[in-house]
């Protein structure tokens, strides 16, 4: 069967206390699972903030009231609906800054049996995405002798990403141990365009995930993928490597430039750049204090000039969200969502003349545009996300 995936959403709150301190309050657990299936269409969500005790012991809870039932080749299920992976977010030391990546885990057991190492690595267990005082390698280690998977997060972002902020090459992270890193994950301000210019990735699977940290950014990113069964096993043959019945079938994604990381940035005069890439000072005030955008930094280390994919590369579709389309309020956005069952069938499924019907020619019109990625944008950058000007 076919399913749909966002393998990177984040906990706001927990038994009313902050988990992820920058995410909204409204992104609790209830909430997150509610969402996926009444809104956005997701069949297996990734919550990256297991490593919590307050998420831990909810999720305990959950198990113990029949809400969750732990599938017995990995992962959680909700009422047959939804499959939960339980994850946690980790910011290891690396030798130029500090980096991003998420352990998986098939089950409850596992995951709490990690919280309980990573105590001894981290100030704050009760937080998400605290630094320990790990190295990638030693991370790595401690997620393999614990059934886990280890994915590096988002590996261009300027901050706290492999790319970004730490190496040339993300295999001088992991050194030997590159081989057992198997898939990697994007981020908002790439594609597989721009990450098949770098020739260490070619061996390596690409997901495409959220990093939602509020309800309404849950699937602006996220994976189709053909599985045997929704379960853990099932998904990281899939993500992992391809089989007969477990792969990825395509990435859906933000158009990078609508990512708020993807072009330079101007600390001093708040310039995005616009000229041809590597822009790595301003063009506009000549200050070399900027953020380097996604697109500069890989046009930068990049091993060739044009992308050069690998054979078996799954296609990249640009992703939308209703929220991204001017003229698509709160209202019409529910309007679209209850006639057509979810978010993605609106973006990516329903007709012209199903949405003309439901909302009138020139909305449908938009999301057809938004669709076929007719829609002229312009880039974001420094954090500011980028946006459609016609």
């Amino acid at each position: 069967m076919v399913y749909f995936a966002d393998l990177h959403i984040h906990i706001g709150q927990s038994c009313k206390r902050p988990v992820k301190v920058a995410a909204s309050r409204q992104l609790t657990l209830d909430a997150i699972l509610k969402t996926c299936i009444d809104v956005k269409g997701i069949n297996i969500i990734g919550l990256v903030d297991c490593a919590s005790p307050f998420v831990l012991n909810e999720i305990e809870e959950k198990i113990k009231s029949g809400e969750l039932e732990e599938l017995p080749k990995g992962g959680l299920s909700y009422h047959g609906k939804l499959t939960v992976i339980l994850g946690a977010e980790i910011e290891t030391q690396e030798e130029k800054g500090v980096a991003h990546s998420v352990a998986y885990f098939p089950g409850f057991k596992q995951m709490e049996e990690f919280s309980n190492i990573l105590q001894k690595y981290i100030t704050n267990i009760y937080l998400s995405s605290q630094r320990a005082s790990l190295n990638a390698r030693e991370l790595l280690y401690i997620v393999r002798n614990l059934g886990g998977k280890l994915v590096p997060a988002h590996v261009f972002t300027p901050f706290k990403s492999f790319y970004g902020s730490c190496y040339d090459r993300i295999s001088s992270a992991f050194e030997e141990h590159f081989d057992e890193i198997s898939t990697i994950e994007l981020g908002l301000s790439a594609d597989s365009d721009l990450a098949d210019r770098i020739r260490e990735l070619s061996a390596k699977k690409f997901i495409t995930n959220s990093d939602a940290h509020s309800l309404d950014n849950i699937g602006r990113e996220y994976n189709k993928i053909k599985l045997k069964n929704p379960d853990f096993e099932s998904l990281f043959e899939a993500i992992g490597g391809r089989t007969p019945n477990n792969e990825i079938i395509a990435n859906y994604g933000l158009d990078p430039r609508l990512g708020k990381y993807h072009r330079t940035f101007c600390l001093f005069c708040h310039y995005i750049a616009d000229a041809e890439p590597p822009v790595i000072s301003c063009p506009r005030c000549s200050s070399d204090k900027v953020i380097i955008g996604v697109l500069d930094r890989i046009t930068l280390i990049a091993d060739f000039k044009e992308t050069v994919h690998p054979q078996g590369r799954p296609p990249y579709y640009y992703n939308m969200p209703l929220k991204f389309i001017p003229g698509i309020g709160k209202k019409t956005a529910e309007r679209l969502i209850r006639a057509f069952g979810s978010e993605i069938n609106v973006i990516h499924y329903a007709t012209f003349e199903e949405l003309k019907g439901e909302v009138g020619t020139a909305i449908a019109e938009k999301i057809i545009a938004a669709r076929t990625g007719t829609l002229k944008l312009k880039a974001g950058g420094g954090g500011i996300y980028g946006k459609i000007i016609s």
